[in-house]
């Protein structure tokens, strides 16, 4: 099946520490706003905060951080925050603007049709299946998995294969982590994410744009590379419905499509899994979907992208901007042949 229209994606854990020594759960409504937690902790920190407990770092300095208004609104909007090892410094696409623009397909495929429907959502109760090529498989609630970890602020880049881009403050937690808690067996080659399959939730799934339910992977060491983050929260609160509530994929330096939403089971295997997009119209969207400037899509230069809020268009990055931290796992791969 080739479709006319193209993917795009988009755009604590319970155990979130806090400089009172409280652990808080980022839950739906969750507003995590630093600012206001450091200053319920004022009687024990004073000065700047530069941390909230358990190594978790507050978000990057930013220019132009807008009104008062604004930043009593976002507190990522702040300009006051010290640079992440992870964190880019280009100005963060606005809440408002990263939780109305993106493609979620299950819900339908008009860019406005997630921020539309996501209320059919519902993210409590929610388990997660982790199996396959690992020694400890389960079934998890979402808010136990939180717990399992603390919460970290990542400030990434995210490039669509539309030729559209963001940058985005996640939430959450390294992956990696998640995979050596599972104890991976020696078969364990890839890893593969499932979102959740119910069409009276997901209107979009009662139509056959894609095969449902959607299914993304990564080879094991992409998703054991520090960059690979799974999501729980984004600008501070607990990440919307629309955006892939509870529980998403973030790999920055792949295309959007690849950071699958909504996830209910992650599975280690032996075998590259299929994909959802690489199934649909697989000489279109391969399997590593390496953002790659040099590589046109079939119908459209990957050369430039257009930043949302802003106007023209900028060059897109190799690897989105992270070629000096992923380039060395392709060394000797030919990444036109595999794109």
């Amino acid at each position: 099946m080739t479709d006319p229209r193209t993917p795009e994606d988009q755009t604590q854990p319970s155990g979130l520490q806090t400089p009172d020594g409280q652990r808080r759960i980022l839950t739906p409504g969750s507003d995590l706003n630093p600012r206001r937690e450091f200053m319920r902790s004022a009687a024990l920190f004073t000065g700047t905060v530069a941390a909230l407990g358990g190594g978790l770092e507050v978000l990057t300095r930013r220019p132009g951080a807008g009104s008062a208004e604004a930043q009593a609104a976002d507190p990522f909007s702040r300009a006051d925050r010290p640079l992440g090892p992870y964190d880019t410094d280009e100005k963060v696409t606005p809440y408002q603007q990263a939780t109305t623009y993106n493609n979620f397909y299950e819900f339908g495929t008009d860019k406005s049709d997630p921020a539309r429907l996501a209320r059919s959502l519902k993210t409590r109760p929610w388990t997660v299946r982790i199996d396959g090529e690992v020694r400890r498989p389960q079934t998890v609630d979402i808010d136990t998995l939180q717990s399992w970890f603390p919460l970290e602020d990542r400030v990434y880049r995210m490039r669509c294969v539309e030729g559209w881009s963001m940058v985005m403050p996640w939430l959450g937690f390294p992956l990696a982590g998640l995979i050596r808690r599972l104890e991976p067996t020696s078969k364990a080659k890839y890893v593969q994410f499932t979102a959740l399959l119910d069409p009276k939730q997901f209107p979009g799934q009662r139509q056959p744009v894609l095969k449902w339910p959607y299914v993304e992977g990564l080879r094991l060491d992409e998703a054991l590379h520090p960059l690979s983050f799974m999501a729980v929260g984004l600008h501070g609160r607990a990440l919307p419905g629309q955006n892939g509530a509870p529980l998403r994929l973030v790999v920055p330096w792949k295309y959007g499509f690849k950071n699958i939403k909504s996830i209910v089971r992650i599975t280690l295997t032996e075998k590259q899994p299929q994909t959802t997009w690489a199934l649909a119209a697989p000489q279109e969207y391969g399997f590593y979907a390496n953002v790659n400037p040099a590589v046109p899509h079939p119908r459209w230069s990957q050369a430039t992208e257009r930043r949302i809020g802003e106007l023209g268009r900028r060059k897109t990055l190799p690897f989105n901007g992270y070629a000096d931290e992923v380039a060395s796992l392709y060394r000797g791969m030919d990444l036109r042949k595999n794109f």
